[in-house]
């Protein structure tokens, strides 16, 4: 698929400035090649499934996942009516499962209350679950070529080069202005093309370090290259200093068996499978763990035959930081705690795991210690 180009010497109904802008920057993203399979899509369905994945994503990293839920789900139909686990487990690796659980919960909207046919216009479309403004117009203007400005983080920066701009990106004032600039610059008859073209730019050209303002189209109407700011914009607001969690897992072996755990809740990684899990304010050694409720609950009655300590992992998430600690434990009888399920020996393979566990997934024969 390709997009449909105008004559670029032709009126774009847009300010002189303004015209300038997206001249430029449509006849730029005629002579550049970025091949993606999403580009110059129209079906609102995969428009929204890449989307809803390239969130805080790459397109590199997200691609692959891309073309993995086409092939499982071609349509609405299909992902709504898959089972949640199945959905998680495809997407397990990419991390922010909300989306995955959000996608999933707007599929069956879809199908349930809107008969299976993809809203088709901005307010609706923000109304499914996990669809924000960014996203909303995204689709609007891909699927339905409806004047939407899509500002990602590409697109913030282009903007905030070319035009000085030093509000923080990530701020709610920021994010407006960058929004209504957008909006003036879009061109009302291919708003999808300007839209792939300024996410482009950003990507290939207006890169976040170094980019090569040289053989930029922009280098002389640039603010941030003639002023040499390329490399403190876009501004950012300070960053938030992550928690630190201390995550003790129990790895319990029961013949061919092992036990695990789903989360709950509104914490992280909810929906996702984890072996029993002790966490803690700092790392606690094995006969502290062995004093807390929860072990005590977990083992109640039951022989522990050994413990092997296997390793500690660690995963950074956006606000937190997961330090986690695995135990190898041997028992022979079954557990009956709250919460805690038996598994087979294949279970790495049926779940959906954090990243962490699958961390240790890949080193579980590296053992330390003995107790």
């Amino acid at each position: 698929m390709s997009y449909l180009y105008p004559p670029l010497t032709s009126a774009l109904c847009l300010s002189p400035s303004a015209q300038v802008f997206t001249r430029k920057l449509l006849f730029w993203h005629k002579t550049i090649h970025r091949p993606l399979p999403w580009k110059g899509e129209k079906n609102p369905y995969l428009i929204w499934l890449s989307e809803i994945i390239l969130q805080q994503t790459r397109a590199e990293q997200g691609l692959p996942y891309y073309i993995k839920f086409k092939k499982h789900f071609p349509d609405v139909k299909s992902l709504a009516e898959a089972s949640e686990d199945e959905v998680l487990r495809l997407w397990q690796g990419l991390g922010y499962y909300t989306r995955a659980r959000n996608l999933h919960a707007a599929a069956k909207y879809i199908c349930n209350e809107l008969h299976g046919k993809f809203p088709a216009d901005y307010e609706s479309i923000r109304k499914l679950r996990g669809v924000g403004d960014y996203t909303a117009a995204a689709i609007a203007s891909f699927a339905f070529n409806l004047p939407y400005p899509v500002v990602d983080g590409n697109a913030f920066r282009v903007l905030s080069r070319v035009f000085g701009i030093k509000t923080p990106v990530d701020s709610a004032k920021g994010k407006q202005q960058f929004k209504a600039l957008a909006g003036k610059l879009i061109p009302k008859k291919y708003p999808a093309l300007f839209n792939q073209a300024i996410m482009d730019f950003g990507a290939l050209q207006c890169i976040p370090a170094n980019p090569d303002c040289g053989n930029c189209p922009f280098r002389n109407d640039c603010f941030a290259a003639k002023n040499k700011k390329a490399g403190v914009l876009p501004v950012k607001s300070k960053k938030i200093k992550p928690k630190e969690r201390h995550f003790h897992y129990l790895v319990i072996n029961e013949g061919n068996h092992v036990y695990l755990s789903k989360r709950t809740g509104n914490d992280i990684w909810k929906s996702l499978y984890e072996f029993p899990l002790i966490e803690a304010q700092k790392p606690l050694s094995v006969r502290h763990l062995m004093q807390t409720e929860r072990w005590k609950e977990i083992f109640n009655g039951i022989t522990v035959k050994s413990i092997k300590f296997s390793g500690n992992f660690k995963q950074s998430l956006s606000h937190q930081k997961i330090c986690a600690s695995f135990y190898e434990i041997q028992v022979s009888q079954s557990l009956q705690s709250k919460g805690i399920v038996r598994a087979d020996k294949d279970f790495s393979e049926k779940f959906a795991f954090p990243g962490v566990i699958r961390l240790y997934f890949s080193n579980k024969y590296r053992y330390l210690f003995h107790y």
